[in-house]
């Protein structure tokens, strides 16, 4: 089970990071770069391109790249273990219980129980674990109020000249593609270990499958590549609706709290905890239960396709060079050099 509380803190650290990165990040009104073309300057700063292919490229690919194939050099230090910690911590904290709610919630509409490898909870656990769950759909609640309330009046670093009303709906639909790209992720990897009979006869699920396991097998990683530009794309974009960035101390703070409580919405923490829950936990909740229903719908075949045309583009393949220079730099070896194969 430990393994499932570390992912569950992972993954809210992977997105509170990049939305830290949006507000340092960003540039300023106005802002130009070496005499750059103002279109040049658009697509690549303005937009957010050169952050997003900047962090999907040096924090996140070549490290995949490399963990895949080195798991135990690659987790064999301080740091592994450190993140380790943190993320337990994190998930001990009790501030995503109410993923555990739409987990419990998930299994009984599909009337399977929720599995676990420890001893049943006792009565004082049950009271720290529910009392975390309520606690943390509190702070969900609260979250989406404070959200939509500064997008509606327009308090966010949203780009200008986007309506209110619009950027909510966006916000909406960039969850839902980012929540399907993850589900995906967990459906894949279900699928692998079932027949092609077990894998349904849906013509979507049939044509999904038939473009992801072809030839080798290379479509998979293809797809993981590409689905992770496009996860980290869209995270930007939420980081822009949902990040606030009212001034403290003008009298300006939403519903009139202090500097202190200002400032750390401004933070886009609690933005971060919607995308965590509503917008990835839950949809990969979802998928873990349901593989085949994930595979049938065509909105999954149409980002599969979508997935690996971007990574056809290259746009991320200098990621394998990296991998490769930070692999002889550390002197990682593959897992076979340690185990067999």
């Amino acid at each position: 089970d430990n393994l499932d509380r570390y992912l569950l803190g992972r993954q809210f650290m992977v997105v509170l990071i990049v939305f830290v990165v949006n507000q340092c990040g960003s540039p300023l009104a106005g802002s130009e770069l070496w005499g750059l073309p103002p279109v040049l300057t658009n697509i690549f700063l303005v937009t957010g391109l050169a952050m997003v292919l900047f962090t999907c490229v040096i924090g996140q690919l070549n490290s995949q790249v490399n963990g895949c194939h080195c798991m135990l050099d690659y987790s064999n230090n301080f740091l592994a273990l450190g993140t380790l910690y943190v993320a337990m911590a994190i998930e001990f904290s009790g501030l995503l219980h109410a993923s555990y709610l739409i987990q419990m919630l998930v299994a009984y509409i599909a009337g399977k129980p929720v599995e676990s490898q420890e001893e049943p909870r006792n009565t004082m656990q049950n009271i720290f674990f529910w009392g975390r769950c309520l606690m943390s759909l509190g702070i969900l609640g609260f979250a989406f109020a404070v959200t939509l309330t500064a997008v509606v009046q327009g308090k966010t670093t949203m780009w200008a000249g986007v309506p209110p009303a619009a950027s909510i709906v966006i916000f909406f639909v960039l969850m839902s593609l980012v929540g399907m790209l993850e589900g995906m992720q967990i459906a894949f990897f279900a699928v692998i270990k079932l027949t092609k009979a077990e894998r349904g006869d849906s013509f979507f699920a049939k044509k999904t499958c038939e473009v992801l396991f072809r030839g080798e097998g290379r479509n998979l990683p293809a797809f993981m590549v590409g689905r992770q530009i496009c996860v980290v794309t869209i995270m930007f974009v939420v980081a822009r609706i949902t990040s606030l960035k009212i001034v403290p101390g003008e009298g300006n703070n939403l519903f009139g709290v202090s500097d202190t409580i200002q400032n750390l919405f401004n933070t886009g923490l609690l933005g971060a905890l919607i995308t965590t829950i509503v917008g990835s936990i839950a949809w990969q909740l979802v998928a873990s239960i349901f593989p085949i229903a994930f595979l049938s719908n065509p909105l999954t075949y149409i980002l599969l396709r979508y997935c690996l045309l971007l990574e056809w583009t290259g746009l991320c393949h200098g990621a394998w060079f990296l991998a490769e220079i930070h692999s002889r730099v550390a002197g990682f070896q593959r897992d076979e050099v340690y185990v067999g194969k």
